[in-house]
């Protein structure tokens, strides 16, 4: 167990270092250029050179890529180029409203997925089943985007239930959760439907192996074999969906994050995006690069301690 942890460690650090290298070839290649948008149409070409220089953007790709990462070791992200704030700081202050979106829709979707789709998969082609799979497949086909601004119009506009913009007051935890409740319903409605499909699709795969019809022969209750026997393995595929649905979670973040006006990292990007901020666009993908590796590999690991065959084959 101890290797296969090692591996995907290590697995991890080389995903971050190849996503991080392209996402800043891809960042400097996208259109506009932020010393014209800092100094705006009176800035003096010799004013552009200068601060050109400052911010190491006049050196060949491969010289700040290296320089970056050479920071990065440090522990230095740069100076956001407007406010000359360490983006390090920056993000520090905006990851904890995203990681607590996060694992607030992780939470939702696997707290109704999994029940819905092992719910469908033992009243197979019942009424029942058919609810479940139509309105599955109904709330994938919802953009989140539409969902957080539907969701903002009804609940927050119109009944008044809940608040349309923040993430409440810092030292008030029963008001983060309550204006923590309509971005996560924007970002984990899709997966709820996701989650759900597969854990019917597993279960009745497993509900038909030999070791289940033994147990049931045995005279175990029905309850004690699909929750002890079948629903254990027939969770693991979805664990690793999630794990690698973080994601796409974190794209839905950042339509949540901005239409319900949350500082979280996905609102960071954006707003760094429209000025060309390139310090804080690399430092807020770093933390969003992390956020994904870590998921998977946390998912990786429960897989692996759910079903042992899989670090077995990993080792073999």
């Amino acid at each position: 167990m101890l290797l296969f942890v090692l591996r995907r460690i290590l697995l991890g650090l080389l995903i971050v270092l190849l996503a991080v290298t392209t996402l800043y070839c891809l960042v400097q290649a996208a259109p506009g250029n932020p010393i014209d948008i800092l100094l705006g149409p009176r800035g003096s070409p010799a004013m552009k050179a200068a601060l050109e220089a400052r911010l190491g953007l006049d050196q060949p790709l491969p010289v700040q890529i290296v320089k970056f990462f050479g920071s990065l070791l440090e522990g230095d992200l740069g100076l956001d180029i407007k406010t000359k704030r360490p983006v390090a700081e920056l993000v520090l202050e905006r990851l904890p409203k995203t990681i607590a979106l996060l694992a607030a829709s992780l939470l939702f979707a696997s707290a109704l997925g999994i029940p819905l789709g092992c719910f469908a998969a033992t009243h197979r082609d019942s009424i029942a089943d058919r609810i479940v799979g139509v309105a599955s497949v109904s709330v994938i086909s919802i953009p989140p985007l539409i969902i957080a601004i539907y969701g903002l119009l009804l609940f927050a506009a119109w009944l008044k239930w809940l608040p349309a913009v923040g993430a409440g007051d810092r030292g008030d935890l029963a008001d983060q959760i309550y204006h923590l409740v309509l971005p996560t319903l924007a970002v984990a409605l899709n997966w709820i439907g996701y989650v759900a499909r597969l854990v019917r699709a597993s279960m009745l795969e497993i509900l038909n192996e030999d070791y289940i019809r033994n147990a049931r022969a045995f005279g175990l209750g029905e309850g004690r074999v699909v929750f002890r026997y079948a629903l254990r393995i027939a969770v693991a595929p979805t664990v690793t969906v999630l794990g690698i649905g973080v994601g796409y979670m974190l794209g839905s973040a950042i339509f949540a994050e901005i239409v319900f006006a949350r500082p979280g990292i996905g609102k960071l990007i954006y707003d760094a995006l429209l000025v060309r901020n390139y310090p804080v666009i690399m430092g807020s993908v770093l933390a969003s690069t992390v956020i994904l590796v870590v998921a998977t590999t946390v998912s990786d690991i429960l897989n692996a301690l759910i079903d042992p065959r899989i670090r077995q084959g990993q080792e073999a």
